[in-house]
């Protein structure tokens, strides 16, 4: 609710300190004053509900999306159930098991993949990427031959990609991750991949591919430094619990 009402609070702050431009003192707001702004804006608890359904369904958290479904009546939008199919791949792909993710996701809808080239690309990628992480060079070194090669050819962007993973050769037999293509063999590498085949898989449902509330605060956190410097008011400091700075009461 807070972050809501205060981007609400910077529209119109903006738009206060647009009209009066001329203006050149800084306004400051204290904590009272600020909270008073807050009480004033209200918001439906309706929205705010489908904001919360929205990351849970997206994101994948089934049971936590039917819970919140029963306590709020909120309409997820879609049969939960198919969000099961969706957390079984991406959790393939972050355990490394690129292979059960492909063919998970083509049971789904061979149209996922057959459809988006860099997509398909990125997955053999990591396929290959999970081969060197174990050690199999023979059988690595015959996957980028036989499966990758040819899509480097075709297309700059994927040989770039390419070259850059088989580097991960010349560190055999050494701290691999501390190379400079080290990142390939972090976790966060597979949860790209796993995010970008998730994405394409909502994106084939016709849902929306990323939940609005990371949106959401990023908007609040341009708000807050969009007229920082011309409003003296309580920043949100911590996300999590939407705490304010000590920003000290005016007497």
């Amino acid at each position: 609710f807070v972050l809501h009402r205060e981007m609400v609070i910077f529209n119109r702050l903006q738009l206060d300190i647009n009209l009066k431009s001329q203006n050149k003192m800084t306004k400051r707001l204290s904590l009272s004053e600020w909270n008073e702004k807050l009480s004033q804006v209200h918001l439906e608890k309706g929205l705010m509900n489908k904001l919360v359904m929205n990351y849970l369904v997206i994101e994948g958290f089934k049971d936590a999306a039917e819970k919140f479904q029963k306590e709020s009546g909120t309409d997820p939008g879609i049969d939960l159930g198919t969000i099961s199919d969706r957390m079984i791949i991406r959790n393939a792909i972050q355990a490394g098991d690129i292979e059960t993710g492909i063919e998970r996701a083509n049971d789904l809808n061979p149209e996922i993949l057959d459809s988006n080239g860099p997509l398909f690309f990125h997955l053999q990628q990591q396929k290959l990427i999970e081969l060197i992480r174990k050690g199999q060079i023979d059988e690595a070194l015959d996957f980028a031959q036989e499966e990758l090669s040819q899509q480097g050819q075709e297309n700059p962007k994927f040989l770039e990609e390419l070259e850059r993973t088989m580097a991960l050769f010349a560190f055999d037999g050494i701290d691999q991750s501390s190379s400079p293509v080290g990142d390939l063999l972090a976790t966060s590498q597979r949860q790209k991949i796993a995010s970008e085949l998730n994405a394409a898989i909502l994106m084939n449902q016709c849902q929306e591919t990323d939940p609005r509330l990371p949106t959401l605060l990023k908007m609040l956190q341009w708000g807050q430094t969009s007229i920082e410097d011309r409003v003296k008011f309580p920043h949100i400091t911590n996300l999590t619990t939407a705490e304010f700075d000590d920003l000290k009461e005016d007497h």
